[in-house]
This record gives structure tokens, sequence and C-alpha cells, in this order.
């Protein structure tokens, strides 16, 4: 990490982070649009926005799951990235090259930004819903994945503002020296907290996916808000 960026390194992090402005961008958009008469491309691109999540957090969660691995196999190694996130922390590191882990840290907060807004995409699609399980579980997971959210804030804005080491509640503030014991302990509580907030989202993509019928029911136009929670068997149907 921290070593020379390539073209390809740096276009990669543009590129990443567009893609967590415009998701973010979209977030307000909808959360207007939702304020406003009914239309049928605010359930469209919401749906879109929540795909758009689901693949960012593949991509995240795949870099927790193979820092975990590395480390089972080394546990008194430093902590390990993939080739691709090792690139994209080295593009995003040209921002300050005098502080070799701020392009990591800039990576994991642009990774956790991209899956709260995808989180948040299913608290938006069932805004006119009046009752959804699948809302109750995005609620739940914008919670968790909020608080994962603002460590890795914390820990990137720490180490851009010139701390010798990220601090934050997964380096336990600082106090833990660089070794085998607090690459154990930061590799696993992100890991944890990864898996945590995945489970919440999968189950409430699910309960979406359930539900697809009458929340989409409820963006067409001229249609009222739902006014019945939806039953068991409709959901079947």
């Amino acid at each position: 990490m921290g070593g020379p960026a390539s073209v390809l390194d740096t276009l990669g992090a543009v590129a990443l982070l567009a893609w967590t402005v415009a998701m973010w961008v979209a977030v307000a958009v909808l959360a207007y649009a939702n304020r406003r008469p009914v239309r049928p491309w605010i359930y469209r691109a919401a749906a879109g926005q929540i795909f758009l999540g689901i693949l960012g957090q593949l991509g995240h969660f795949q870099e927790h799951i193979a820092q975990v691995g590395y480390w089972v196999a080394n546990p008194n190694a430093p902590a390990w990235m993939t080739p691709w996130g090792t690139g994209l922390a080295d593009g995003f590191g040209q921002v300050d090259q005098s502080k070799p882990s701020l392009g990591m840290e800039i990576l994991h907060f642009a990774g956790n930004l991209l899956f709260l807004a995808g989180i948040v995409g299913v608290m938006l699609i069932t805004h006119r819903a009046v009752k959804s399980k699948a809302r109750k579980w995005a609620r739940m997971g914008v919670l968790m994945q909020g608080i994962h959210g603002v460590e890795h804030l914390v820990l990137m804005l720490t180490v851009w503002l010139g701390a010798s080491q990220a601090i934050g509640l997964s380096t336990w503030f600082g106090l833990l020296d660089p070794g085998p014991g607090l690459w154990t302990y930061r590799i696993w509580w992100h890991f944890i907290a990864n898996v945590i907030g995945s489970v919440i989202f999968a189950i409430a993509v699910y309960h979406l996916w359930r539900e697809r019928r009458q929340i989409a029911a409820t963006y067409q136009p001229g249609s009222a808000t739902q006014s019945e929670p939806a039953s068991e068997p409709a959901l079947s149907r």
C-alpha cells in the first residue's frame, strides 16, 4: 500500500469515487422525488440504486474475506489487500503521498458509502408502503452501516490530519501498537461488521423481492399510498 500509482490505478480510483458520488446524488434526487406526485421512474431508479449497492458491497466484502483468509494463513503478518484493492488504494493515495495508509482508508470509506447508499435505496423504494418488512430491515441496516461508516470516516480523517496511525474503535482508539495484535483486531472487527451488515441487507432485499408487486403498485400514476399491509397470500402470488 502507498506505492506509486499507475494511470489505471488512478483512473480506477476516480471511477469508484464518481460511482460513490453518483449514488449519493441519486439518494438526494429520489428522496426529493418521493415528496412529489408519484412517478413510475422513481421505483425503477430506486431499484437500480439497490442493484448497484449490491454490486458495490459484493466487491467490498470480498476484500474483507480475502484479508481474513490471508490472516488465517499468516496470523502474524501485516494486513494484506488484494492486487485490485491495492491498486485502488494507491490511486486514492495520490491525494497525499506523504501518508502511505491514506489511500487504503479512503478506499474503505468509499466502499462503505456505496454499501450504505444501497441500503438507503431499500428505504426509499418502500417509502410509500404503509407496512413493509423490507423497510424495517433496511432501517436496521442503515443504523448498523451508518455506525460502521462513521468509524471509517474517523479512521480516514485521523490519518489525513497527520495521526501516526488511524484512530477509531477498530484500532482501540490508537492505543494498540502496530503489530499482530492491532492487525488481528482490526481485520476481524471490520470483517464481523461487514458480515452483520451484509446479512441485514440480504434479508431486506429478500423481503423487498417478496413485496415487489405491492411496492411497485404504489408507484403507478393515480394510485394512492398503499392503504393495507401486504398479506402473505398476496406476496406469494
